[in-house]
């Protein structure tokens, strides 16, 4: 791999597993950050992507750019920044991370990925969109608090975690050839009701809890009901099981904290 990579993003949970995976196949990669730069063997250069302050800067160079920056609203403010920047940079190829129910599940983060999407796949720079199931690393903060009580809810929905190092190798793949639109889906190795995925986290820390299973009501019930959440036939698949995650977890410690990653940078 020649050029230049920008990485947004690229100190969060999947983007620092990427970084050295695309420098490993030859990448010089450039990360935007909303802080002072970090070190490292990338090189860090500061901006932000809700205002675009420094992406023309950041793109100077640039072959191609991986969008991994988002947060809890704005991703879609956020995407339209970095297209417009990598539109007047003449970037050559623009990637990002959705989510595997993007245009299926009647919520709201569902929706804004799915406007991202529509974002990209407008854009004047050719794009590729890959859309992952919630990473382990995801589900282990959601397992942490339902399980924090005695009593513990277990909706009834179906997840399928993928390990964010398998979701930065699909990326570096991607990122690695030409520009695709829809790359598909990612997911992990296997479903799991939400149940079953909270008794094994559970027991990974010695927690004794009872399990109380409800559904969900309206279009989302009946949505989750329905597997849109779930990623299809075709869809790749990881290697790593949740069970295989929750041994090796450095998030996971003794006393049971979590490490929240963060999700912008």
């Amino acid at each position: 791999m020649d050029g230049r990579i920008l990485v947004t993003g690229g100190t969060g949970t999947i983007g620092r597993r990427l970084v050295p995976l695309l420098e490993g196949r030859g990448a010089t990669v450039r990360v935007l950050t909303r802080h002072a730069p970090l070190g490292g063997a990338a090189d860090h250069v500061v901006g932000d992507v809700m205002t675009g302050a420094g992406l023309d800067a950041a793109m100077t160079g640039v072959e191609a750019v991986v969008h991994l920056a988002g947060g809890a609203k704005g991703d879609d403010v956020a995407a339209a920044n970095v297209t417009a920047a990598a539109e007047r940079a003449g970037v050559r190829h623009i990637l990002t991370l959705s989510v595997v129910g993007a245009g299926r599940m009647p919520i709201g983060y569902f929706r804004a990925k799915e406007q991202v999407e529509t974002i990209f796949a407008a854009s004047a720079v050719p794009s590729t969109v890959l859309r992952a199931a919630q990473v382990h690393q995801l589900v282990l903060r959601m397992a942490a608090g339902m399980t924090k009580l005695p009593v513990a809810p277990a909706p009834r929905i179906r997840f399928e975690p993928v390990d964010a190092g398998e979701v930065a190798e699909r990326l570096a793949e991607l990122a690695s050839g030409s520009p695709a639109g829809m790359a598909g889906e990612l997911a992990g190795p296997e479903v799991l009701e939400a149940e079953e995925l909270l008794r094994e986290y559970a027991d990974a820390r010695g927690l004794r809890r009872r399990f109380v299973r409800f559904g969900l009501p309206g279009k989302v019930g009946a949505a989750y009901r329905a597997g849109a959440n779930l990623a299809g036939a075709d869809a790749r698949r990881g290697r790593t099981t949740w069970a295989e995650f929750l041994r090796t977890a450095p998030e996971l410690t003794v006393e049971g904290h979590v490490d929240a990653p963060k999700t912008r940078s």
